[in-house]
């Protein structure tokens, strides 16, 4: 399970421990690894450590490596570690699109083309791809964050498709606002911005439990989507029925969200008015 040290990926960890399942837990932070192992081991439950970088093919080698070698077998791949960036598509580096990318999109692709091999020999097995709210609809602010969310949606349900015929579930999850640590850990220009929107999470946001307890539902019964919180099923479905009005309206309301969250940020990043240099005509 990747992304294991904190939030959805913590949560999903004891709830499955719980129903006694040994755990491989994965995340770059070694200090919340520690802490989900602990947590585990107070309720009874095994698990095993693995400090990796899920956009490393390398390390994601040698995790699947490690993992089916000290537990003999893979039931169960979650592909949970993620980050955002919340800041216009205009205005962030194209290497902040391409770092979201590796660990969002290229973290899944590595979990589940790499463990895949065990479930095959195992003749069953199933796995869980995080997705997003973002992935049902559009994330103004967010570009690079929903653009990896709908991919793995589709990732997701393609192989799914494929995976059929060898008795391998696959499922995509859809939280919506979950208090986690993704609103600290996504990189922001606007520091103002990313403090309300943490607050706002912390005071909005349903617990990461919620979103375990129904991923041990959907892999206990073969869903191939698992929406999460209210404001994903409306989503869902005014998307659903009318696709275009649905983008119209979210977008509207994102921006609306946005300025409420942050009303000063309008007037921060407005620059300032310059007088033409003379001789020279304003464009």
């Amino acid at each position: 399970m990747t992304g294991a040290g904190s939030g959805i990926g913590r949560a999903t960890a004891l709830a499955l421990a719980r129903k006694g399942a040994a755990i491989a837990l994965a995340d770059i932070d070694e200090t919340g690894l520690q802490e989900t192992a602990r947590q585990i081991a107070a309720g009874g439950g095994r698990s095993s450590q693995h400090v990796v970088n899920v956009a490393d093919r390398g390390q994601m080698e040698a995790l699947a490596q490690a993992v089916e070698a000290q537990h003999r077998r893979v039931d169960i791949v979650v592909n949970n570690a993620g980050i955002g960036i919340l800041e216009d598509f205009a205005d962030a580096p194209l290497e902040d699109f391409a770092k979201v990318v590796d660990i969002n999109l290229w973290g899944v692709v590595h979990g589940s083309k790499l463990f895949l091999p065990a479930l095959l020999r195992q003749g069953g097995g199933h796995i869980v791809n995080i997705s997003s709210l973002a992935g049902i609809i559009s994330t103004p602010g967010m570009v690079s964050y929903g653009t990896t969310k709908f991919a793995v949606r589709g990732f997701s349900e393609s192989l799914r498709a494929e995976l059929a015929p060898h008795n391998i579930g696959v499922t995509s999850v859809h939280p919506g606002m979950i208090r986690t640590n993704i609103a600290k850990a996504s990189r922001c220009a606007d520091s103002v911005l990313q403090q309300r929107m943490i607050e706002w999470f912390e005071r909005w946001g349903r617990p990461p439990e919620l979103v375990a307890n129904k991923i041990v539902h959907g892999i206990q019964t073969n869903r191939m989507r698992v929406l999460v919180t209210p404001e994903t099923y409306v989503m869902d479905l005014f998307k659903r029925a009318t696709p275009a009005l649905a983008e119209q309206v979210n977008g509207m309301l994102m921006r609306r969200l946005r300025s409420w969250v942050d009303p000063g940020r309008e007037q921060r990043n407005r620059a300032p008015d310059r007088a033409p240099e003379p001789g020279r005509r304003a464009a």
